[in-house]
């Protein structure tokens, strides 16, 4: 949650919470499930329509706008803005105003070191799936070991670079996919979802400069797994 002291979080639709607002964005906490924006099929139950409601029953007349993406299936902290202009701000220089983006993930298997770095590039290949390829645009991913059992591990996962997919990749890449990540190659689903979670994000705001800090709190059954 942010540091501040506003009357945060909020409870709205379909379990996302709002985590933070002011006059230019929006911060949620995306449950597991629900989609970040439209696809051809579902308009209705999207993060994005649920906070455009949110402003129109408010007054402000105006929609929210995604920053950036989590999968249908990943949970966590999420940035939507007010504006066209601030989503140009934002997404202008996303790389840049990002000082800090974590994950978590349950993964199958258990690893060799307690830590290390991904760098490996990574472009679409014939289905549209990213994928380890030279010639694919950098991609850096740095992990820790929180905890490791016998079938899988939990980990933290730190972005360098934000490319589609980018953890889901590099970890099949390493042969340790996302529990639950048919997609990627997983073998296993033990939650009946893909088991990875935005925990924390820190960015500066685009109008005031300021670092703002959101965390998710790692869902319960990560742990239990493990």
């Amino acid at each position: 949650m942010h540091s501040g002291g506003a009357p945060y979080p909020r409870r709205l639709p379909h379990k996302l919470l709002l985590l933070y607002e002011d006059q230019d964005l929006l911060v949620i906490d995306k449950p597991a499930g629900l989609l970040s924006i439209a696809s051809g099929t579902e308009r209705d139950k999207t993060a994005h329509w649920i906070l455009s409601e949110y402003l129109r029953k408010k007054g402000e007349g105006r929609q929210a706008a995604a920053v950036h993406r989590l999968d249908r299936d990943t949970s966590g902290v999420m940035v939507f803005v007010k504006s066209g202009f601030m989503k140009r701000k934002l997404m202008e220089n996303w790389d840049q105003s990002v000082q800090k983006r974590r994950y978590a993930a349950v993964v199958e298997g258990t690893f060799e070191e307690p830590q290390g770095v991904i760098d490996a590039p990574l472009g679409p290949d014939a289905q549209g799936r990213m994928t380890v390829m030279p010639g694919g645009k950098r991609a850096i991913t740095r992990w820790n070991v929180l905890q490791a059992g016998k079938r899988y591990s939990l980990i933290f996962l730190e972005l360098e670079t934000g490319r589609q997919n980018q953890i889901r990749a590099h970890l099949r890449y390493v042969k340790h996919p996302v529990a639950g990540d048919w997609k990627y190659q997983a073998q296993t689903n033990p939650f009946n979802r893909l088991a990875l979670h935005a925990e924390l994000l820190c960015f500066q705001h685009p109008r005031t400069d300021r670092f703002l800090t959101f965390t998710s709190p790692i869902p319960k059954d990560f742990y239990r797994v493990i």
